[in-house]
């Protein structure tokens, strides 16, 4: 669970830096890789609250 809460926060860096270059600058390809990020994140989540119910049985 550790390593799964550490690779949600380094993805959400990953996003937020990305996420910083396209609404600041108009960087369009940081906006698609900002995108794909939170794709990634959003699979990580699942997995976190898949895993979090499951330890709590």
């Amino acid at each position: 669970m550790k390593d799964l809460v550490e690779k949600i926060s380094a993805q959400f860096a990953a996003f937020e830096k990305e996420a910083k270059a396209h609404v600041e600058n108009g960087n369009k390809a940081a906006g698609t890789r900002a995108r794909k990020a939170s794709l990634e994140l959003e699979k990580l989540m699942k997995q976190f609250r898949k895993d979090s119910i499951e330890a709590a049985k």
